[in-house]
């Protein structure tokens, strides 16, 4: 008896179904051959740091599933049989669909391993989440209006209607998405990153944690100061941390009454204390101006290190030393100092032990 199904007699169909069974098999074995293999080469790079394309790939194979294989073979074991136009067509789609998904997956996959990886490295937990959720978003958003105009829908409506609405919510939610782009502007930018000691305005403090709408300092108080994205990216951000030299200057007042000889020594002598210390390179030293009480000197030079306590402790052995030098040349610092004139009842001259030294100021 002479069996036909959909104009395609017994033997048609077996040959199809073959087939089908035959490349579904021969996909799943080379699948688990080609992992085997990208395992075996995975563990002879484990100590490398940076993620591995042998890693990658495997893990895009552990996401090829058995029933898309099915349905790309299947397509196959249609061109063995007599169908229509029309049934070809479906066939056809069934298998561009599920290419389609199964490309999405494997995207969807290098997504998610980047995100691991790098969140692993450097700690950016919450900006590389969300630049990863967004990727994935579109990605699917864009897998899903292929596979309907695969199966032939209109999506141009679909599309407009969704930016449309896009619009309308980003006008709903701007401030917070101004603070998402501004936590990704930060991300790719990286003006600072965690760990950093910067100052914004009158804020000084180390970063403790970038986050999707905030960032967090910890204050040199030991309070924590929470600004918004948005708002830290419109401020000057200074950031020590990244300070290759400090530029030191100060003043040193020296007292009316120093002699010639010993004003014209103190900028040699500072030179050689500076000179002398480690990490620093002396810039200058000079007697600047005549002040109201001493005659002031502006010393500068150069720390060669960004670290602040190693910076204090150079500061502190040349003013020691600086001392210790004024001391033995007999040169005496300035401080601020007032003289009461006592007249007697006759309006007589003063006290001659209450006569005023030069620059030194008077009050009646």
């Amino acid at each position: 008896m002479h069996v036909t199904f959909l104009n395609n007699n017994l033997e048609s169909w077996a040959l199809a179904v073959a087939i089908t069974l035959g490349v579904t098999l021969a996909l799943y074995w080379v699948r688990r051959f080609v992992l085997h293999r990208l395992q075996a080469a995975s563990r002879r790079t484990d100590g490398l740091a940076d993620i591995s394309v042998n890693e990658l790939l495997g893990q895009m194979l552990r996401k090829t599933y058995i029933l898309i294989m099915l349905a790309m073979a299947a397509y196959l074991g249609a061109l063995a049989l007599e169908l229509s136009d029309k049934q070809h067509l479906i066939v056809s789609r069934v298998a561009i669909a599920a290419l389609i998904l199964q490309l999405a997956i494997w995207g969807d996959t290098l997504l998610r391993a980047w995100r691991d990886h790098y969140i692993a490295s450097d700690g950016r937990k919450a900006s590389r989440t969300i630049i990863c959720f967004l990727s994935r978003l579109a990605l699917w958003v864009v897998a899903f209006l292929m596979v309907l105009d695969n199966f032939g829908f209109n999506i141009t409506a679909l599309v407009a209607s969704l930016g449309v609405g896009g619009i309308a919510v980003a006008l709903a939610v701007q401030n917070i998405l101004g603070d998402l782009f501004a936590s990704l502007s930060i991300m790719l930018d990286k003006p600072f990153e965690i760990g950093d000691f910067i100052i914004v305005g009158d804020v000084l403090g180390s970063v403790e944690h970038i986050g999707l709408k905030t960032t967090r300092l910890r204050g040199l108080g030991g309070e924590q100061v929470i600004f918004s994205n948005g708002d830290l990216l419109k401020s000057r951000i200074h950031n020590h941390k990244r300070m290759e030299t400090r530029r030191v200057a100060f003043v040193l007042r020296v007292a009316y009454g120093s002699s010639e000889q010993q004003l014209a020594r103190i900028p040699e002598l500072i030179r050689e204390v500076v000179a002398a210390a480690p990490r620093a390179a002396f810039e200058r030293a000079h007697f600047f101006n005549y002040g109201e009480w001493s005659l002031n000197f502006e010393v500068v030079y150069h720390f060669q290190s960004p670290d602040y306590i190693a910076h204090m402790d150079t500061q502190q052995a040349i003013l020691l030393e600086i001392y210790r030098r004024f001391e033995r040349e007999g040169i005496r610092f300035a401080h601020p100092l007032s003289i009461v004139r006592l007249a007697d009842g006759n309006g007589g001259a003063p006290h001659p032990a209450m006569a005023a030294p030069p620059g030194a100021s008077f009050k009646h």
